[in-house]
């Protein structure tokens, strides 16, 4: 993939994309340099950072930076990158038995807490995506990923027989993907969850999917 400049930035130098570093401390420079584009990002948003305060943050030179790095772009893109990993693999509480209900909800769960973490990065990303079409890109999918993975598990629960067949997998999963989503984006990134309280988000989302899906279910709700 491939991200548009905003600052003028050589088109070719960005399909290129990072330098691999080949050493451990490489990889620690670099992480660093990403976890320091966090704070910056989510203190002065996307258009007012800077490059200096990325490497003031980080604690390096702008050469530094440009050994792993080609503009404010590519750094960003690859903070969504690291940030998309840690949503999609945000580890799970333990499942006692095989109630796909109880997955279901330990998925939400996990799911909506590691968006909360990642709120000011979420809207960032929407600003950015509205204003940059590859960044456009990339938030389609990022978004495709997450869709693509919840289909499967769908199929697999129609597989086992516990959940309607009559569903194709993949729209199930864009229309209850997407509906997560958005309320995630609402509560988190926007404060709607001033209005209602996680545990009620959780309960709501996880019974829209379980009827949806036309699960069998049992679900204890936390108040």
């Amino acid at each position: 993939m491939t991200f548009a400049t905003v600052t003028g930035v050589n088109e070719k130098t960005v399909e290129e994309g990072p330098r691999k570093p080949l050493t451990l401390r490489g990889e620690r420079t670099r992480g660093s340099l990403v976890a320091a584009a966090r704070v910056v990002f989510e203190r002065d948003g996307y258009l007012d950072a800077r490059l200096t305060d990325i490497t003031a943050e980080a604690g390096c030179s702008t050469g530094t930076f440009y050994t792993y790095f080609t503009s404010k772009e590519e750094i960003f893109a690859a903070l969504m990158e690291a940030t998309k990993n840690e949503m999609l693999h945000p580890g799970l509480d333990h499942v006692e038995g095989d109630d796909p209900a109880a997955v279901i909800e330990a998925s939400n769960r996990a799911y909506l807490e590691a968006y909360r973490r990642n709120a000011k990065l979420m809207r960032l990303m929407e600003e950015v995506a509205n204003i940059d079409p590859k960044f456009m890109v990339l938030r389609q999918e990022r978004a495709r990923t997450f869709v693509e993975r919840n289909a499967q598990s769908i199929a697999d629960l129609q597989e086992r027989g516990l959940a309607d067949p009559e569903l194709d997998p993949m729209m199930a999963s864009r229309a209850l993907s997407g509906m997560i989503s958005r309320l995630a984006f609402g509560a988190f990134a926007l404060g709607d969850e001033k209005e209602y309280s996680f545990e009620e988000l959780l309960y709501t989302v996880t019974r829209i999917w379980c009827n949806g899906l036309r699960i069998d279910h049992q679900l204890g709700r936390e108040d």
